[in-house]
């Protein structure tokens, strides 16, 4: 049987259990499609789950990584969008392991769209996972409308940069939470206003604001309440860490939602669009190649990237 590379967890710890491995060649049954992968985004997900194993579905060999982008090997029986030579990205099986940092991956098709033309996989792969859960979010979720004023945390980071831009696109007023040195980034890429958390407090210079998507937890949930108008909406990603006070946001008639991203091949083809219309890009910090997997988890830990880390697989041209 042909085997593969592939980047395995050989016990839950710190990044430097993740160690490269010889697998067998996954093969695609119904429904199926064989990716070669050409680059596979990292995200925080990845590396809370690579720390504990909590909260997924492990197959028997743990492969990390969801975000792929890659061209169709072979196609299983009863697949009809895609043929082998397609050029797709996506995020399949969130939150079941999808093996993404692994020369092949096979999956449902519909859980991938094609790739623009006018990005490379190393781009493509930046945006499944984190813009799927900025597209869920404020689409799916929040409803967000054209003329909505809309506060975004963690701006600059992978979820965040995508938000701002997704926020744009549909016409809304769009401040940001980010440190210093990422303000003029933000302000390219369509945040109106943008604040520095670390000189300034937010809820003493923001009132009315429609919807507030916090990407940080802790107590940015309750801090976030006073700046939403009544019958606003704060949608947290951290969940349980940093759900805020029920009562009072009830007292204060805000609606909460924790979304959890799913594979979503609509929502893909909604991203892709924009890209191809030049109104969404992704900001890639750092590629690293698969076998340095864990150096990518160790800076992605650090707090400290701007917009995505991506791992290349194949080299360009393969």
């Amino acid at each position: 049987m042909p085997t593969m590379l592939a980047v395995t967890a050989r016990e839950w710890g710190a990044p430097e259990v993740l160690t490269p491995i010889e697998i067998e060649r996954p093969e695609p049954g119904l429904t199926e499609i064989l990716v070669r992968v050409h680059a596979a985004g990292v995200n925080p997900v990845d590396w809370k789950t690579r720390a504990s194993g909590a909260f997924i579905a492990w197959g028997e060999v743990p492969i990390v990584g969801w975000d792929v982008s890659g061209t169709v090997e072979a196609v299983g029986p009863g697949v009809t969008l895609f043929e082998p030579g397609d050029e797709v990205f996506g995020m399949p099986a969130f939150p079941r392991q999808a093996g993404a940092y692994a020369e092949f991956v096979v999956a449902p098709s519909r859980q991938f769209t094609r790739k623009p033309g006018n990005i490379s996989h190393i781009e493509a792969a930046a945006l499944p996972l984190a813009g799927l859960t900025a597209w869920q979010a404020l689409i799916d979720t929040a409803d967000l409308r054209a003329g909505q004023r809309v506060l975004i945390h963690a701006a600059a980071g992978g979820v965040g940069h995508f938000a701002v831009q997704i926020a744009k696109a549909r016409g809304a007023y769009v401040i940001g939470t980010a440190r210093a040195d990422n303000h003029e980034f933000l302000r390219e890429i369509g945040a109106d206003e943008v604040i520095d958390y670390t000189a300034v407090d937010f809820g003493a210079v923001l009132r009315e604001i429609d919807i507030v998507l916090d990407n940080v937890g802790g107590d940015y949930g309750d801090r976030s309440l006073p700046v939403l108008r009544r019958g606003g909406h704060l949608v947290t990603l951290p969940g349980a860490d940093g759900m805020p006070d029920a009562a009072e946001a009830d007292a204060r008639g805000i609606r909460i939602s924790w979304p959890i991203v799913e594979p979503d091949s609509a929502g893909l083809a909604a991203i892709a669009e924009l890209v191809a219309a030049g109104k969404l890009r992704a900001e890639i910090d750092r590629v690293l190649p698969l076998t340095d997997a864990a150096k990518a988890h160790a800076y992605g830990e650090t707090g400290r990237t701007r917009g995505k880390i991506v791992l290349q697989v194949a080299e360009p041209g393969v």
